[in-house]
């Protein structure tokens, strides 16, 4: 719900606004309960740098702390608790908008541990272990769209448990994380599952494509080179909902929608944009698409109520010239394969490097609380 014009837009474009962002001051303060009831927020979505960041600031967390240390919680059983508690009680205050939209909003995303990211069966036995935790219809749990992290989502799928798949960069590994979802689905159907009740998202990652490729592009610094910084991202992500449109409009998918099947949502994720020379609602106003989801960030949320653009869809049109300007980009001599490829593996990087600084400072709050 919103009385904002930029918000009320998106929606009846068919976007979904999900906050980036989870803490347990946002709990206790009454603050996420209010951003869904006033700025539009339908969802909420977390990763190992966001509890990083909560647990690093104030004391929120001081009291349960002190009761893991004295039970003996070990550092792992610790972090366990702690996030996902903060997922169950996010999934209670959007609970009202689960329940109003079937299924399709109102969803809290939790990551399995990101040091698993290379191995399917650890991943696998995480992602139940977390959904059984939680316990909460809404909870997704994330798993990244790895090599490994592919035959773990249709087991998940297959399982009955909606999953955010996480890290996607190219296109190639987009399809591939929709076939890993029908899979799954096709894996439920035959296991006697309610496919009506399993819901999944394909975190499609946006602004580190323009960083990495910007980075390649004003290496070059030719004319031609700096003309194209900063349509890397939205080129690639309208060509993303295209293979969207394609796979979730063939027979094989037909067959899964006869029997109740959802589709597999496109997400926008990393939309908070890094160069401050370009507009910061960038990946708000040129990725509106019916049947998406945007990830924000506040500051870029905050960003779009103010002062958002949001005029219909503005990607369906654009797929002619989206696929010219990765051919531009390759022309430049870029490759976007080697792009991708270390957008992927950096990001597991990144998120290993936040959830091993959130295991040392826990390791040393619960031995001070000792």
């Amino acid at each position: 719900m919103t009385d904002n014009a930029n918000l009320t837009a998106l929606a009846d474009a068919g976007v979904s606004v999900w906050l980036d962002d989870l803490s347990r001051e946002r709990l206790t303060s009454g603050n996420l309960k209010d951003v869904m009831e006033h700025s539009g927020v339908v969802g909420v979505t977390t990763n190992p740098s966001i509890f990083q960041a909560a647990l690093d600031h104030g004391n929120a967390y001081d009291a349960q702390v002190a009761e893991l240390a004295e039970a003996g919680k070990s550092v792992e059983e610790a972090v366990f608790e702690i996030t996902t508690q903060d997922v169950r009680d996010a999934c209670d205050v959007l609970r009202p908008i689960y329940d109003k939209t079937g299924g399709k909003d109102g969803r809290v995303s939790i990551e399995v541990d990101p040091r698993l990211a290379h191995d399917e069966g650890p991943t696998v036995e995480q992602a139940k272990a977390l959904y059984a935790k939680v316990d909460r219809p809404n909870v997704m749990i994330k798993i990244p769209a790895t090599l490994a992290g592919l035959p773990a989502i249709s087991e998940v799928i297959a399982d009955g448990i909606s999953v955010n798949v996480t890290l996607i960069f190219s296109l190639e590994r987009y399809r591939a994380v929709m076939n890993a979802y029908l899979e799954g689905l096709e894996r439920a159907l035959a296991a006697g599952k309610d496919l009506s009740t399993i819901w999944s998202v394909a975190s499609f990652f946006v602004s580190r494509v323009d960083t990495e490729i910007d980075k390649r592009l004003e290496a070059i610094g030719s004319p031609e080179a700096m003309a194209l910084r900063g349509t890397a991202a939205v080129a690639n992500a309208q060509l993303a909902y295209q293979a969207y449109e394609e796979v979730f409009s063939t027979s094989r998918w037909e067959t899964l929608a006869a029997e109740g099947a959802n589709k597999q949502r496109p997400l926008w994720a990393s939309t908070g944009v890094k160069n401050p020379d370009y507009s910061d609602t960038l990946y708000v106003t040129n990725l509106v698409a019916d049947n998406t989801v945007n990830t924000m960030p506040e500051k870029t949320l905050d960003a779009v109520i103010d002062h958002g653009n949001i005029a219909g869809d503005a990607v369906t049109g654009h797929y002619a010239d989206a696929a010219k300007v990765l051919d531009d980009i390759a022309a430049q001599n870029i490759s976007y394969t080697e792009v991708t490829e270390l957008l992927e593996k950096e990001g597991v990087e990144k998120f290993e490097a936040s959830w091993n600084s959130l295991l040392t400072d826990l390791q040393a709050a619960l031995e001070a609380a000792k």
